[in-house]
């Protein structure tokens, strides 16, 4: 970290407390000269020379330069598909203006997001008066946990076409690396994909992890480096232009519960226990951050959600991750609290004071 302090440096030390050693971490093990750091010509250094036609470059820089971080190569997004995910009820009775989507797409404008990713109703019935002012993400599956007993699969819940017509910019979808449903998944997304990239849709994925057995009584595994590191790399190998995925809490998923294939260098000269180095191998398998990590917010603790973002945003670019998709510590209270903590977000990847480890 730089010494000059500016751009609420003094705010976001605060915040983070006990955790302001991360803000002066300076030996990661793989070090920043390997990385491709985001910034300014991101598109035209990492995307410029591959197969991705001419209007999902335009998508691409529509995303990349939008909202208070445009112009950065970071991304600030706001995602609300939790209506689907952990049902419309327990996911807006904190704030139930949010059952009208008018008012999601509306946060992430006041809030000076780049993307709003919501579900195909949401858009649909506010496309027209947005779809221009704002880069949409269709998120075009999900897990609807109607089912009883719930089974933690994702569907398809409508076409990469129907995403086209809506005006967006970019299609979103999750695979549950790990479940029994997952190659299916697999298969749907890729070709998914493949479509939304014909049709100058730019791509998202949600990297997350389901298996019962990653979770044992000393350890979830579900965040553990090794494994969302391996979930990113099978995401970038569909072509995935964006990475979503969960911040890593732990490490040493496969050494642990004994499958896959590892090497002792994974877990000795390529992580450290450190926030910012497990991060940092979830950049690396994006293709040493070529294509771009974006970490979620996380469910909302209430009083302590800012003090959470700031960290999370924190470790995200110290490790060279390239931003935040932060949607329940946001719309889960007021408009105006919901604004001030995604330009809090922001605010940490306009200082300049706070560089990549």
């Amino acid at each position: 970290m730089k010494k000059n302090k500016e751009n609420n440096t003094e705010k976001i030390m605060e915040l983070l407390g006990k955790d302001e050693a991360l803000l002066f971490f300076d030996q990661p093990k793989i070090s920043r000269e390997r990385l491709h750091i985001p910034g300014p010509n991101t598109i035209n250094e990492v995307f410029g020379m591959s197969d991705r036609n001419v209007p999902v470059l335009i998508n691409l820089s529509r995303i990349y330069n939008h909202g208070r971080l445009g112009g950065t190569g970071y991304l600030s997004v706001l995602p609300v598909d939790q209506g689907i995910e952990h049902t419309a009820g327990s996911s807006f009775a904190p704030n139930p203006d949010y059952f009208d989507p008018e008012n999601i797409i509306k946060l992430a404008m006041e809030g000076g997001c780049n993307a709003v990713v919501t579900t195909f109703g949401g858009f649909a019935l506010h496309a027209r008066r947005y779809a221009h002012q704002i880069p949409f993400i269709v998120k075009l599956n999900h897990n609807e946990l109607l089912t009883h007993p719930n089974k933690y699969d994702q569907v398809m819940f409508g076409t990469v076409k129907e995403a086209w017509n809506l005006g967006a910019a970019a299609v979103g979808a999750t695979i549950y690396f790990g479940s029994k449903e997952s190659n299916r998944q697999l298969t749907e997304v890729a070709e998914a994909f493949e479509a939304a990239h014909e049709l100058g849709m730019a791509t998202v994925l949600w990297c997350y992890l389901r298996n019962g057995d990653f979770k044992t009584k000393e350890q979830d595994y579900h965040t553990a480096a090794d494994l969302t590191g391996q979930a990113n790399h099978l995401g970038v190998t569909i072509k995935a232009d964006i990475i979503k995925q969960k911040l890593p809490t732990c490490n040493g998923g496969f050494r642990d519960l004994k499958f896959g294939k590892t090497h002792p260098d994974m877990y000795k000269k390529m992580v450290s226990d450190n926030p910012i180095d497990l991060c940092r191998y979830q950049v690396a398998n994006c293709y040493m951050g070529k294509i771009g990590l974006i970490n979620s917010g996380g469910a909302s603790s209430g009083s302590s959600d800012f003090a959470e973002a700031a960290k999370t945003a924190v470790i995200n670019k110290r490790a060279g991750g390239c931003g935040l998709i932060s949607g329940r510590k946001a719309f889960q209270r007021p408009m105006g609290e919901g604004i001030e903590l995604l330009h809090l977000i922001q605010d940490v990847y306009l200082n300049d004071a706070i560089t990549v480890a």
